[in-house]
């Protein structure tokens, strides 16, 4: 891992929990943490819900747009985390996975994706403490 290492969270359509992931990490490590996102078949725009939910807790990912995982992108990360892009997800040997079982927000109002927003947030605060310890 260079000194600062990649993540790269990969769900089916990139458009509810890989984009509250990788804003939440942006949003809590700054710059000190390569943020990237994608999806296996990705969906035409973010989930509303999901930026509902962000934005709650003053999170803007509205500038996000869903991306297709690319080869490259997968193989140039430190770390993938999937979250529930089945046999989708590409396996690099040398590579830290982690694999995020969280309910899909697709279809979901508000109320229904605040749990996995909260959820996700404790993910990242532990993955964070990992990546880059306390000095």
């Amino acid at each position: 891992m260079s000194d600062k290492p990649s993540v790269l969270f990969v769900c089916v359509h990139n458009a509810g929990r890989s984009q509250m992931a990788a804003g939440w990490l942006r949003h809590l490590a700054g710059d000190t943490v390569e943020v990237r996102s994608a999806g296996s078949a990705p969906a035409e725009t973010i989930n509303p819900a999901a930026v509902e939910a962000m934005a709650e807790v003053g999170i803007d990912i509205t500038d996000q747009r869903p991306k297709r995982l690319e080869w490259e992108t997968a193989e140039s990360s430190d770390v993938i985390i999937t979250m529930g892009c089945g046999d989708a997800c590409p396996i690099f040997p040398g590579k830290r996975y982690e694999d995020w079982r969280l309910d899909d927000p697709a279809g979901q109002g508000v109320d229904a994706v605040r749990p996995i927003r909260d959820d996700i947030k404790t993910r990242i605060e532990a993955l964070l403490a990992d990546l880059i310890p306390a000095p």
